[in-house]
């Protein structure tokens, strides 16, 4: 039934202007309009929500997530843009903060102006 319509991401946001300058100007979404009750974003055809909320608890997880096809260049990319790549401690991650996982896989993890935890992978 929804598996051939197209999915809606939602992310929350206290600041539109630090948000949409992070967004769009940052990682290069497409800004598509602001409606009043969110900042809304186009990434490849999916529509990104950025919902307006008087305050934001992040969550301790990826809330939105690329998959890119050269994690290093991406990463280094955005690194010179100001992204700061999070190193967790938990898994061992290269100097760029990537990990690779036991099947090949790589993941990056960043944050937005929130604190709204974002990734980037690379699947095998």
């Amino acid at each position: 039934m929804l598996g051939s319509t197209n999915i809606i991401a939602f992310v929350p946001i206290k600041d539109s202007d630090k948000a949409r300058a992070f967004y769009e100007g940052v990682l290069g979404l497409k800004f598509v309009k602001e409606d009043g009750f969110a900042l809304v974003l186009e990434a490849n055809g999916i529509m990104i929500r950025a919902v307006k909320m008087k305050e934001v608890t992040p969550a301790q997880f990826t809330v939105l997530g690329w998959q890119v096809s050269d994690i290093e260049n991406v990463v280094k990319a955005l690194a010179k843009k100001g992204v700061r790549f999070e190193i967790f401690g938990l898994l061992p991650q290269d100097e760029l903060g990537i990990w690779i996982a036991p099947t090949g896989d790589k993941v990056a993890w960043c944050k937005d102006p929130d604190g709204n935890i974002l990734s980037l992978s690379q699947h095998v």
